[in-house]
């Protein structure tokens, strides 16, 4: 995975384990919805590629479980 690199998605969320279970759980919605995402273009094919793009681009944050 070179984009977005590990380094930048940090500065937006502060914690690996954060990220992995933010982008983790949007993946999955993604695939279970059919949702094509909130980007208009993404650089990745795959859901987690691009949920974690959604994260660096500001459109998906961490929030409390419902």
């Amino acid at each position: 995975m070179l984009y977005p690199s590990i380094d930048n998605l940090l500065l937006v969320i502060d914690s690996k384990y954060s990220l992995v279970t933010v982008a983790a759980r949007r993946a999955r919605q993604m695939q279970k919805d059919h949702d094509p995402g909130t980007l208009e273009d993404f650089q990745s094919h795959k859901e987690v590629g691009k949920a974690l793009e959604e994260i660096y681009a500001g459109n998906l944050v961490m929030g409390k479980d419902k």
